[in-house]
């Protein structure tokens, strides 16, 4: 060990100065072995110039540049015409803005936008926003299509305006189970090209954390569906062919423990489960197209990064930490919150859309008494079987501490809402008094995601904002960098630096496989402000 050396093609470094060498990802590194212990040297158009005479050298290995751009699979850059592996979640109610997603795509990466719980109309000009943005410029970009199993009619429009508008590549969350709609996206616009391959129009990117659900998105639609669709004629007959021999979904991101809705699996427990399934399917069913399996959760450090693509990612997506950057449509206040946060400063409770299934979230705990109060009326939802039903004491406590406002006057603006948007849910809540009583808890809920992005001052302390720990261990690694402070994360700064720091991690660790005693100050960098 003590007589390998490094050298660059800059200046000559002390040989022993190891981590002075290994930040040069984008030169050559050249490997010596020196006997006498006294040759030093540079690098010159691929050959070793010995600055000395007196000793033996004998070049033991060359390791190439490494750019942050080769990261991940260049399939995946080639497919959506991106220059880095590196997506922006979909962080719902707009969170993941459509500035967030014009800046990602204008730094060479892709963003979808957070369409969960907006507004149809809303969605549109937003989409129509996006479009007359990147799409003269050729940029690649996507939106969500959160699983709506309580109205899969809002699901069927969403999907709709999407077709409409040529939106090319889209997020699928929550899907415990592929629904028509999904199908329908999928197999829309596929056909074969001159040399006889399938193409694909629209794309998938189907979010997932059980293998069982990556299963029906990594095989082909269910037969009873196309045969469905094209009988609406909605596909057309070789559209209904063509989805016969193709997965649902060509992109896959193996989601571990992340903000929002998540099963907080780890990253390293999961990715080679799905990855491993993704081989098995392939090869059952014959595939002619790649698949490409990418990472989400837990990734807010470049070593995170950097292990994420060791483990084989095609991509690596990112959510929590995004919502702390200058494009994120969180209120300032809310950004402040999550700048401060630690890794353990998250918690689970329930989710304002599943909130009868008993589905969860995870949020942040620091600052604000949300999650608390989350729980608390679940718990009372499922021991009584009706508003009437809790003890007046309590009524009174959570009328006062949660909703601020007695339920009656709750119920009213629940009442009206859901008359306009989905009147079934009125008419089923007027016959059964704990469905009721589930629509008044999730007027909470749903109100307290919406106040973090209005900035209710009122309301601080009810702000839900969707939170992993990759938060807490992101502001560890950015304390004493420009980027400690949340007016100064522009998401292509965040983003770059990400990436930079996860090539010089992976090229460290490349050289430990020669056997060079790398030095544990390299895995340590430290964020700068860096250009494309």
């Amino acid at each position: 060990m003590e007589n390998m050396y490094l050298v660059t093609q800059d200046p000559i470094f002390n040989p022993n100065d190891f981590s002075k060498l290994i930040p040069h990802i984008r030169r050559p590194v050249y490997i010596l072995f020196d006997s006498s212990k006294r040759i030093f040297g540079l690098a010159n158009q691929g050959r070793i110039v010995p600055t000395q005479d007196s000793g033996a050298f004998e070049l033991k290995g060359i390791l190439p540049p490494l750019y942050p751009e080769w990261l991940g699979d260049r399939s995946f850059q080639e497919t959506h015409n991106v220059r880095f592996s590196y997506i922006g979640g979909a962080m719902a109610r707009g969170i993941a803005s459509s500035d967030m997603v014009i800046a990602l795509a204008k730094n060479g990466m892709m963003g979808f936008f957070g369409a969960a719980g907006l507004s149809i109309e809303n969605l549109e000009r937003e989409i129509i926003k996006i479009k007359n943005s990147l799409d003269t410029l050729g940029l690649s970009w996507g939106s969500n299509l959160i699983h709506s199993p309580h109205n899969p009619e809002l699901e069927k429009q969403i999907v709709e305006l999407y077709i409409k508008y040529g939106v090319r590549r889209i997020s699928a969350a929550a899907f415990m189970k592929i629904s028509p709609n999904i199908v329908y996206y999928s197999a829309k616009g596929l056909y074969k090209d001159d040399k006889g391959i399938i193409r694909r129009e629209n794309y998938i990117f189907a979010k997932i954390s059980r293998k069982e659900v990556a299963r029906h998105f990594l095989s082909p639609a269910p037969s009873d569906i196309l045969d469905a669709l094209l009988a609406e004629g909605k596909l057309t007959k070789e559209e209904t062919e063509l989805a016969r021999q193709v997965p649902v979904a060509e992109d896959i991101t193996a989601e571990a423990d992340s903000g929002g809705h998540t099963d907080n699996r780890p990253l390293n427990v999961l990715f080679p489960v799905i990855a491993g399934l993704r081989e098995e399917l392939s090869a059952q069913y014959k595939y002619k197209s790649r698949i490409r399996v990418g990472a989400a959760g837990s990734l807010g450090t470049p070593a995170a990064v950097a292990a994420a693509f060791a483990l084989g990612a095609s991509y690596v997506l990112l959510g929590s930490v995004h919502q702390s950057c200058v494009e994120s449509a969180l209120c300032d206040s809310g950004k402040k919150l999550l700048a401060t946060a630690d890794m353990a400063d998250v918690m689970m409770t329930p989710s304002a859309d599943m909130f009868e299934l008993g589905v969860k979230v995870q949020v942040l705990k620091k600052g604000t008494l949300m999650g608390v109060r989350g729980n608390k009326l679940y718990s009372l939802y499922s021991r009584y079987n009706s508003i009437e039903d809790i003890p007046e004491k309590i009524r009174q406590d959570i009328e006062k501490t949660i909703f601020k406002m007695p339920l009656s006057e709750i119920w009213e603006e629940t009442r009206t809402f859901f008359a306009r948007v989905e009147p079934a849910q009125v008419q089923r809540a007027e016959q059964d008094p704990k469905h009721k009583m589930a629509l008044i808890f999730r007027w909470y809920l749903g109100s307290s995601s919406r106040w973090g992005i209005t900035g209710e001052a009122d309301r601080q302390t009810d702000y839900q904002i969707w939170c992993g720990p990759a938060m807490g261990s992101f502001n560890d690694w950015a304390r004493g960098s420009f980027l400690e402070k949340p007016e100064n994360r522009q998401i292509g700064q965040v983003a770059l630096n990400l990436l930079e720091g996860a090539a010089i991690f992976t090229k460290a660790q490349q050289l430990r496989t020669y056997g060079v005693p790398v030095p544990s100050e390299v895995f340590s960098y430290e964020p700068v402000q860096l250009g494309i």
